[in-house]
């Protein structure tokens, strides 16, 4: 007992000692800051122009952002903040995505947790910023210590109280879940503290809705992050992303008060954001390596958590360099990005909605989605040809050589496959059912879908920012130019797979491809130049994949196949011909008609 009560009384003094150095150096700060200042927020002065005259002339003190900010906040409500942060935390849940697909083996699991290192450190050091963002070093300081030796005493905490149960893992592993867990859930406080903060600045709705999305893509790795840690423990992949999802509520129940009281949320963020990030630092040095450690070699876990950091910090240093350069403009074209995501994701729950209460056959689904994608294949090129925008040669040239370009990697993939299946007759397992040739083959289908989103997302990033009203007009036209390709890749995932599950996320996938190409654009500031040339050529991709894929629905039924095909054929001729007829007789288009084609 001695000891410990000496370990209590030195943790004391120690805290004591920081509490009123803070104290102190806030106070000095605070004291060369009224030195410096002008006594009055609004002082008047009086000049004397060339005609003798007198003038009177306010000089506002505009030191602080959040003051000059708060009209703004009357402009944006407390439902569209807490809407805007509920979404951005669901966005954790999409790194549990791959678990559904995977199964991790021993070595996987060690990089997984070298991975999950890389971006709690990286985190952390994103917190440790923000707080000296807001000239309180000191404060920030504190709370790394605070964070330390709060989680220390947390896990001692946990050792005295017994074995711990969590998601049927037990004893030292469900420690560290428990602690992981409560660490980022904990951190979620500082990033939603912050939403709310810029909801109420300067900008208003338009800075919240930056700082909301570069929070949005930064929760996805931190989701990937925690879901590594459960699934590498055997969590299914169902409560990896529930589990995912819940270390981030507290972003939306903190943004939304942090948003009425941004003066007082403003003042405690760098101690908080200092805790958060000692919690984590430690957690990740006394836990989190030497488990990543005991499955993999040291420099497989430093490749893995090296790579980890590097592609936060990017994260991070993208949406602060596009933040200097704000414009509303910018903000139009995100949210009309986001938009485009829509489509694929209703285009395949509308197609698995009519393969299961029809009951499909996969001979037909695989007639439908090549009968989809050969409409999409041959939309824009001959788009391009009837306006005489570009040549026959050179749309024949750029079509040809994305059928080479994608044949050539699809074949030698597919080679590699049959190679390894004849060595061991067993390919890996993913979700319970093993990857056949045909089926590896409609993944590579869905990999040219991808690949045409990618450039069709590149036009609409140039397009979009062009909308006005943050692009609510646009909703109804983009929905329905993406809606082909997820009925394409959900029909080609379930006539391969015969599981709904996989073909919804496979879907929802593609619908984030769009996005994610569009905001590149509008981050690297492209133009129209050579994208209609890189559609041709994603265009000419879909042909050699979607034609093994169509010549397997013909073997398999010959009669269903060619249904199939003509019903794909008929449904993506109708989506696009709708759009060109919505942008044709309505407004929706005016502002960027080149985002929809």
């Amino acid at each position: 007992m001695m000891p410990f009560k000496f370990k209590q009384a030195l943790l004391f003094s120690l805290f004591s000692i920081l509490f009123f150095g803070c104290i102190l150096a806030e106070s000095e700060s605070g004291l060369d800051e009224r030195l410096r200042s002008p006594p009055h927020k609004n002082a008047r002065s009086k000049v004397i122009d060339g005609t003798g005259a007198e003038n009177s002339n306010d000089f506002e003190d505009s030191s602080s952002g959040l003051g000059t900010g708060m009209g703004s906040h009357n402009r944006v409500s407390i439902s569209t903040v807490a809407l805007f942060t509920l979404a951005m935390a669901a966005a954790t849940g999409l790194g549990a995505v791959p678990f559904f697909f995977v199964e991790l083996d021993p070595q996987w699991e060690g990089l997984c947790n070298g991975m999950a290192a890389g971006v709690m450190l990286a985190a952390s050091f994103d917190l440790i910023q923000e707080g000296e963002a807001h000239g309180a070093g000191s404060w920030v300081v504190f709370g790394i210590l605070s964070g330390g030796i709060f989680i220390w005493l947390c896990k001692k905490f946990l050792e005295q109280y017994g074995e711990v149960s969590m998601l049927d893992i037990k004893g030292a592993d469900a420690t560290k879940v428990v602690l992981v867990i409560g660490i980022m859930t904990l951190h979620s406080f500082g990033e939603g503290s912050g939403v709310g903060v810029s909801f109420a600045g300067s900008k208003g709705f338009s800075q919240g809705l930056l700082v909301t999305l570069a929070i949005a893509v930064h929760n996805i790795p931190e989701g990937l992050a925690v879901s590594m840690m459960l699934a590498s423990r055997g969590v299914s992949p169902q409560n990896a992303m529930l589990w995912s999802v819940i270390t981030s509520l507290p972003q939306p129940i903190v943004a939304v008060p942090s948003f009425m009281c941004a003066d007082a949320f403003n003042k405690f963020l760098p101690f908080c954001t200092g805790f958060a990030a000692g919690c984590m630092i430690w957690m990740v040095v006394a836990e989190v390596l030497p488990d990543a450690f005991k499955e993999a070699s040291p420099s497989q876990v430093a490749s893995a958590a090296t790579i980890s950091v590097a592609f936060m910090e990017a994260l991070s240093t993208v949406f602060q360099n596009f933040s200097l350069d704000y414009d509303s403009e910018d903000a139009s074209g995100f949210f009309v990005s986001l938009l485009f995501g829509l489509g694929p994701l209703i285009g395949g729950i509308v197609l698995i909605a009519f393969a299961l209460a029809f009951h499909l056959q996969h001979a037909l689904l695989m007639g439908a989605a090549s009968g989809v994608a050969f409409v999409l294949g041959a939309w824009r090129p001959l788009q391009l040809l009837v306006t005489l925008k570009m040549g026959l040669v050179s749309l024949v040239l750029l079509l040809a050589l994305g059928a080479a370009f994608v044949h050539v990697i699809s074949s030698s993939i597919l080679n590699l496959a049959i190679q390894k299946r004849a060595s061991s007759n067993n390919l890996p397992v993913i979700t319970g059912f093993p990857i056949s040739v045909h089926t590896l083959q409609s993944f590579l289908s869905c990999g040219a879908v991808a690949f045409h989103a990618l450039a069709e997302g590149l036009a609409l990033g140039v397009a979009a920012p062009k909308a006005y009203g943050f692009g609510q007009h646009m909703l109804l036209p983009v929905a329905l130019h993406g809606l082909p390709r997820g009925a394409a890749v959900a029909s080609c995932i379930f006539g391969a797979t015969d599981s709904w599950h996989s073909a919804l996320v496979a879907a929802a996938l593609i619908g984030f491809v769009g996005p994610v190409s569009a905001i590149g654009a509008i981050l690297a500031g492209i133009d129209y130049s050579g994208l209609d040339h890189i559609m041709v050529f994603a265009c000419g991709g879909l042909i050699p994949c979607f034609g093994r894929i169509v010549n397997r629905g013909l073997q398999l039924d010959s009669k269903k196949g060619g249904c199939g095909l003509a019903v794909g054929v008929g449904f993506a001729s109708l989506c696009l011909m709708c759009t060109k007829l919505v942008c044709l007789h309505t407004p929706y288009c005016n502002s960027a008609p080149e985002a929809v084609r």
